[in-house]
């Protein structure tokens, strides 16, 4: 069952009806203490399955291209090709990755805002031909450099004009469209339609009704130069709520119907990300090293409790140098739980999260109340499945945490309802029931 990032003979667990995610987590958890405490993900695919058919019944109007940088795992990208998305790519190695599997090249876009020549001719090379720009630059380019481009303009949205404290952000003002219409123009680069990106932090739905008028006068534009504009991308920023999706679906359904309705040609698109993969991933670690401080002293981001109760710093064997390299960047949008039973009146105590670096960097949770932990416990981390299986650093000689894969029946028969069938690219899936161990080291039993 033991599955590595860049290794695509992983096999998926099939679970029998009364076996759940927390009965393998457990299994894994008893395997590893007795095999070394090393780290590990368990990824439940069948929530890959149930987001793409939430999304298929909310705004099944437009097509998903998965954001490859998210999650690059081969189990990720199979399942999401057998399910008939796309794939928003932002380098050579995710563009041969998603062409390996088989998928055409009018299905992957190629979304890196600054991209390498040598890229571009790759993309050129293989036939994918969509790819985003938002300046001059670039579209320069892409015209020296792959002559059947076709360019999506990347507008900024009024969530990102102007930066917060001085962080770069990307896509053309739109006072600043027209030259770029009039480059691409000079230039002989066809530009086919618009990306505009909300990020997930933003709060404001009236961000889409900006972008979509923007967007809207931007096809206008290059109406006006004599271009086909055939695609509008509006970019990824979902949170993986239903709640959310309906929302923005509220939102731009109407915006959609009026500015770019059903019947005038053109496709939209989206780039969801972390919306498929992020509660599909869940992660478990090790306390590896435990310190005691003085309450008062903890942390000066912490209001003095004035307790003369001890608090507690907690090392663990993973931290922003490996699976959690997105906290560096983000809040963590996780809650840690204790995998040992411990009884409902026991005391909590203040206490911190630190990676094993020993960086004043690698804080992993500045402040949450846990049980007394030791040395040796487990900590689970859920919706764990974006932006954190990626290669680690070497700092410290971090090791890898091995991936292991499931599937429930049901899931697995909705993806045959849904159309898939073991004879389409799925080839490197092989499902057992999880009553049977597939040897003495890798399998797991419903016994857990």
């Amino acid at each position: 069952m033991k599955g590595f990032i860049d290794d695509a003979n992983y096999s998926v667990g099939l679970l029998d009806e009364g076996t759940n995610l927390g009965n393998v987590i457990d299994n894994y958890v008893y395997e590893h203490t007795l095999t070394g405490k090393n780290a590990f993900f368990v990824g439940d695919l069948g929530k890959i399955v149930k987001k793409h058919s939430q999304w298929q019944n909310v705004v099944a109007q437009i097509k998903p291209f998965y954001t490859v940088k998210c999650n690059s795992t081969p189990a990720v990208l199979e399942i999401l090709a057998a399910l008939g998305t796309g794939f928003a790519c932002s380098s050579k190695t995710e563009m041969a990755l998603v062409q390996e599997l088989g998928v055409s090249p009018e299905n992957i876009i190629y979304i890196s805002p600054c991209k390498q020549v040598s890229q571009i001719k790759y993309a050129a090379k293989i036939g994918v031909n969509i790819m985003t720009c938002d300046n001059e630059v670039e579209l320069k380019k892409i015209a020296r450099n792959h002559p059947n481009a076709k360019v999506l303009l990347h507008i900024a949205t009024e969530d990102n004009i102007g930066g917060e404290e001085g962080n770069m952000k990307f896509g053309t003002t739109l006072k600043n469209c027209r030259h770029l219409l009039e480059c691409a123009k000079e230039l002989d680069v066809q530009i086919i339609g618009v990306k505009f990106h909300v990020s997930s932090t933003c709060k404001e739905s009236q961000v889409y009704v900006h972008a979509l008028s923007d967007a809207r006068c931007v096809f206008d534009m290059a109406g006006e130069f004599g271009f086909t504009m055939n695609m509008l991308d509006i970019g990824g920023g979902f949170t993986g709520s239903e709640f959310q999706l309906e929302e923005v679906n509220h939102v731009i359904s109407p915006l959609l119907d009026v500015y770019f309705p059903e019947g005038s040609g053109i496709k939209i698109i989206s780039e969801p990300g972390s919306y498929y993969v992020s509660s599909a991933f869940t992660l478990a670690v090790n306390i590896i090293a435990k310190k005691v401080v003085e309450n008062d002293k903890f942390s000066s981001g912490v209001e003095k409790t004035g307790s003369d109760e001890p608090a507690f710093m907690y090392y663990m064997n993973d931290g922003v140098y490996g699976s959690f390299a997105s906290k560096l960047s983000e809040d963590l949008n996780t809650i840690p739980e204790v995998h040992k039973k411990y009884k409902e009146d026991e005391p909590l105590f203040t206490s911190s999260l630190w990676g094993p670096s020993c960086d004043e960097l690698d804080q992993i949770v500045e402040n949450c109340l846990l049980p007394e932990l030791n040395v040796g416990d487990w900590l689970i981390f859920d919706n764990m499945g974006a932006d954190s299986l990626h290669e680690p650093s070497a700092f410290n000689d971090f090791q890898r945490p091995a991936i292991y894969y499931m599937m429930s029946f049901n899931d697995w028969y909705e993806m045959q309802d849904a159309g898939i069938t073991s004879d389409t690219m799925m080839k490197n899936f092989f499902f057992v029931p999880s009553c049977i161990q597939l040897s003495q080291e890798d399998g797991f039993s419903s016994e857990a």
